[in-house]
């Protein structure tokens, strides 16, 4: 049986005969599966605009805290090592579920894997007031709810990634992934706008009711007009063959011995490490520091610049790659754009600066760090297509790990020493540690060739 009619056949097929027997024929497999997944273009745009919004809902979500947490402190008597422990929490939850999410969106494919986190995560951040206000201990009812928030949410990225390569073609992808990777800056600028005026003038109850209500109404949309009655099928090899949707047959091992790979996840944990604690703690530096500053100043400006920023970076890099420049030069320049050129902006915090120079510090730092999306985020896709999602989500697991002890850490010091000067100073190095890493060893060379090559003969 020809290979193009099995195809047309059935969402699942064998290889039969000699249909595919050579390597190459098996990586021609694995195009013409990554063909049949693919959105046609008006789908594409639609997932796009859903997509974006998603992420700036799952950081309205997810900035709630940060905002409110000095108020919360006021109200609750936290210390600064209280309101680490709460901003932590959701790190906790957050490391459980990326595997798990990127391994299931391999397989199903990522839209109703997004669906049910979002309706999740929703109700928690509606329900957050209530379980706050429990009298037996409003620090650990908060930790809980940021813990449970955690885990409905760390799905999410993973199945973006997963998404990404199954569903986009090559050369789009950059900004793809930056498209929906700036809504979580206009989510945190939503909030910071929206968010302070809601929190001056109606409490900060109101702020995790009014973002849980916005989650609410995206997941009602999308399974109403996008995903009812309609499932969108992956193509899968055999059981005994391994292919775009399933992990479970590749090791581990293997992969993880790979030089690239093991950069690529570094890099990532160092990255995120300082991007949570930098926007965790960042609300609280500009209401210590400037008491007298306009909270909706410094918590939109800087994501105002990030969102441009981000669709610059994707454009950019997906330009150069078409143009010919090589890969992995491509990814480096824009994570040395993002780690390294922004620390020098964030040790200018480390002296004593005026709050309009504190706004622009940050804004420019953001914007530069937007540029991850088109370096590490991207370089999941470049070096395993075949297990993008529960790839990703090892090296998020690993990220929402050390981002939790970072920021947790940084609270401490804060309280200890009263300064800010080493939490921007530990940033720094950190990021300094994962841009070093990726450069000497990242690269866009295919790595899961060899596993995807692997086709059943019957």
């Amino acid at each position: 049986m020809a290979l193009d009619n099995v195809l047309d056949q059935s969402p699942e097929f064998k290889i039969h005969g000699n249909d595919c027997i050579s390597t190459a024929n098996g990586s021609n497999a694995w195009k013409e599966t990554q063909h049949q997944t693919l959105w046609p273009r008006p789908l594409v745009k639609t997932w796009t605009v859903m997509l974006f919004l998603s992420t700036s809902l799952l950081y309205c979500s997810r900035m709630t805290l940060p905002i409110c947490a000095v108020t919360m402190a006021t109200q609750f008597q936290w210390s600064k090592t209280d309101s680490g422990m709460a901003l932590a929490s959701f790190f906790w939850g957050y490391c459980f579920t990326q595997i798990l999410g990127g391994h299931a969106s391999d397989r199903i494919g990522g839209e109703s894997v997004l669906l049910l986190s979002t309706t999740v995560w929703a109700i928690i951040t509606a329900v957050t007031p209530f379980l706050a206000k429990f009298d037996w201990n409003p620090l650990a009812s908060m930790m809980i709810a940021r813990f449970l928030m955690g885990l409905s949410q760390g799905v999410h990225y993973p199945s973006l990634a997963s998404l990404c390569s199954q569903r986009v073609v090559e050369g789009k992808k950059g900004f793809l992934m930056s498209t929906m990777g700036s809504g979580s800056y206009l989510g945190t600028m939503m909030v910071g706008s929206l968010g302070s005026l809601m929190l001056e003038h109606y409490g900060w109850e109101s702020v995790f009711y009014g973002t849980g209500l916005l989650a609410g109404l995206w997941s009602l949309v999308v399974w109403r007009y996008l995903l009812k009655g309609e499932v969108i099928s992956v193509l899968r090899l055999s059981n005994h063959a391994t292919s775009s949707s399933s992990f479970s047959n590749l090791r581990w091992l293997r992969l993880l011995k790979q030089p690239s790979v093991c950069a690529m996840v570094t890099t990532h944990m160092c990255y995120c490490s300082a991007s949570y604690t930098l926007i965790s703690w960042l609300p609280t530096y500009f209401k210590d520091t400037f008491p007298h500053a306009k909270g909706w100043v410094y918590n939109v400006i800087p994501w105002f610049v990030a969102i441009p920023s981000a669709q610059f970076g994707g454009w950019l890099s997906d330009c150069l790659i078409m143009q010919g420049y090589g890969t992995a030069a491509v990814r480096k320049m824009m994570q040395f754009l993002s780690m390294g050129v922004s620390s020098v902006f964030i040790l200018f915090l480390c002296i004593p600066v005026k709050c309009p120079s504190a706004v622009t510090l940050i804004s420019v730092t953001m914007g530069l760090a937007t540029f991850n999306s088109s370096g590490v985020v991207v370089n999941v896709q470049d070096l395993a297509p075949s297990c993008a999602g529960a790839l990703f989500g090892f090296m998020n697991m690993c990220g929402a790990f050390t981002g939790l002890i970072l920021v947790y850490l940084s609270g401490y010091l804060i309280e200890v020493t009263t300064s800010w000067v080493p939490v921007f100073s530990i940033i720094t190095l950190v990021n300094v540690v994962g841009i070093a890493v990726f450069l000497m060893f990242g690269d866009a060379q295919r790595v899961d060739l060899e596993e995807t090559r692997r086709i059943t003969h019957i």
